[in-house]
């Protein structure tokens, strides 16, 4: 199945409940997206209209994927913008989701593709995205270009006696 991927939609209250329900479930599932199962949309929340906000007011962008039209997001990615002069000529990546029901269907792959096409039309020098360590999502990230540039160890505290490391990769679009 083809995604459909749609560029600043409208940030209806159905697409904001869509997006924390799907940042809620990628949480649940171990995913890398800013919180440690289990959670609730409840607290999802504050996070989501945080970037939200970003979005609506500028300068910060979103992509969404859905598999029909009007469906719900099964993927998505913010473009965020760093908010200082002399970084305007990239975008960090933030919050890479993909649909736990969906993984396996090349989503993800097919996000970072169209997140780079759009970066590109943009004029775009390079994308950047940070993850949390210990989860192979860097050899994800190298299999669409992205390289590590940089890493803190154990920067992330996942849990009491849990820190990963923090790990900067980097897209060059030059």
């Amino acid at each position: 199945m083809a995604l459909l991927f749609t560029l600043d939609p409208r940030l209806t209250p159905e697409l904001r409940a869509g997006i924390t329900a799907l940042w809620t479930d990628v949480s649940n599932a171990g995913g890398a997206v800013g919180f440690v199962p289990p959670v609730t949309a409840e607290t999802v929340r504050p996070a989501a209209e945080r970037q939200f906000a970003g979005v609506a007011e500028g300068p910060d962008r979103l992509l969404i994927a859905q598999e029909e039209p009007g469906g719900r997001p099964v993927a998505l990615v913010f473009f965020e913008d760093q908010r200082f002069n002399l970084m305007t000529h990239w975008r960090l990546l933030k919050r890479v989701m993909v649909d736990p029901a969906a993984q396996g269907r090349g989503y993800g792959s097919e996000l970072l593709a169209e997140a780079e096409r759009v970066a590109r039309g943009w004029g775009l020098s390079g994308l950047r995205l940070t993850l949390r360590g210990g989860l192979g999502l860097e050899d994800f990230y190298a299999r669409s270009g992205y390289k590590e540039v940089g890493r803190v160890p154990g920067a992330i505290r996942v849990a009491p006696g849990d820190e990963r490391d923090d790990v900067t990769m980097w897209l060059d679009l030059r």
